[in-house]
């Protein structure tokens, strides 16, 4: 018959410890005399014991969790960020749990989130106005996004300032008549806008009923070409909408680059295929997950601190009072960066 795993209690007993000295030792605390640390650490080993994370988790009134609201799993710049926000934050003892539009069926997607009882939330799509409004859970949004208070502190790349360089690199080759593929959502209003202050005779078209895919960017770039065929360059409100008008090009029997260039945005790993070598708009996805993973680190910590509690994020009660998280909330935007490759060319 297999033997019971090792309990703290075990651990104690051979230690000749108190539970609570136990305790002490597992959270790092620098109260207990180094005979006694040692002590501890030798039993732990001897009895190969690994503390039960919920157990732990639950004693100090946390879960451990961050709540991640995405629009769909199908955008890979969506992986990009949480790559980003894992790195910095799993070191940290953080785990995610990743709610997005389908998965939240027909419920509010952010009280679904917040349904998780998550030690903090990160929100990567735009939400209701209001919604984010009074939050008690230390929050950081991700993306440039719509409906975003002043006290919740938002972290992106600058679209504005990514739509200039693809713009700026299609009329440095040449172009003169573009087009932009936008999509709805606070990024996307950001970048049209943009291309439409740099180029207010250009032609802007929504994707095929709002979207964002790579199907939504074929049916509007098929259309879009079709009635303007002086069109000699697009930008494309992202890597998935880029690569449906690179499609519509080929049905069209237009080259790419010599006929029409085509810029995206994202610098997805898509993009940087050999098969499709598109140039694009880095918007430093990693990055910026990283970037919030520090702001929301910091959150997390000032929580902590102002409930002297060790209470931190979703998962304390409704009925108790909400804690003081840091007056620095504030837009953080990173540079863009603009990657030429094979998409775009000087026209014909």
């Amino acid at each position: 018959m297999t033997s019971s795993r090792p309990t703290i209690y075990d651990v104690a007993k051979a230690a000749g410890v108190s539970k609570s000295l136990v305790s002490l030792v597992l959270n790092g605390s620098d109260k207990v005399s180094p005979t006694s640390t040692a002590a501890v650490r030798q039993a732990i080993a001897e009895l190969d014991y690994h503390p039960r994370r919920a157990a732990a988790d639950l004693a100090a009134s946390r879960s451990h969790v961050i709540g991640v609201l995405i629009d769909e799993f199908s955008n890979p710049w969506f992986v990009d960020v949480l790559d980003g926000l894992a790195q910095h934050m799993a070191p940290h003892g953080y785990r995610f749990s990743v709610v997005d539009s389908v998965a939240a069926g027909s419920r509010d997607p952010l009280a679904t989130l917040r349904s998780l009882g998550a030690d903090g939330l990160v929100v990567a799509r735009d939400v209701d106005p209001g919604a984010l409004e009074n939050l008690a859970d230390p929050t950081v949004v991700v993306g440039s996004r719509l409906h975003v208070p002043e006290s919740v502190p938002l972290v992106a790349n600058d679209d504005a300032a990514g739509a200039a360089l693809a713009v700026g690199h299609l009329r440095e080759l040449g172009h003169t008549r573009l087009a932009h593929l936008a999509v709805p959502g606070g990024a996307g209003c950001a970048r049209a806008a943009s291309f439409a202050e740099q180029v207010p005779h250009g032609m802007v078209r929504q994707t095929g009923e709002g979207t964002g895919t790579e199907a939504g960017g074929y049916r509007a770039a098929l259309d879009l070409l079709r009635e303007n065929p002086e069109i000699t360059g697009i930008f494309a409100a992202n890597d998935l909408v880029a690569i449906g008008a690179l499609g519509a090009a080929r049905e069209l029997g237009l080259r790419v680059p010599e006929d029409l260039s085509v810029v995206g945005y994202d610098d997805t790993d898509l993009a940087a295929t050999r098969l499709v070598d598109l140039t694009t708009v880095d918007d430093r996805s990693r990055d910026v997950g990283a970037e919030a993973a520090r702001v929301l680190l910091a959150r997390l910590e000032a929580g902590d601190a102002a409930s002297g509690t060790g209470v931190s994020g979703a998962g304390a009660s409704s009925g108790k009072a909400r804690r003081t998280l840091p007056d620095d909330a504030a837009q953080v935007l990173l540079p863009p960066r603009l990657v030429v490759r094979g998409t775009t060319a000087p026209p014909r």
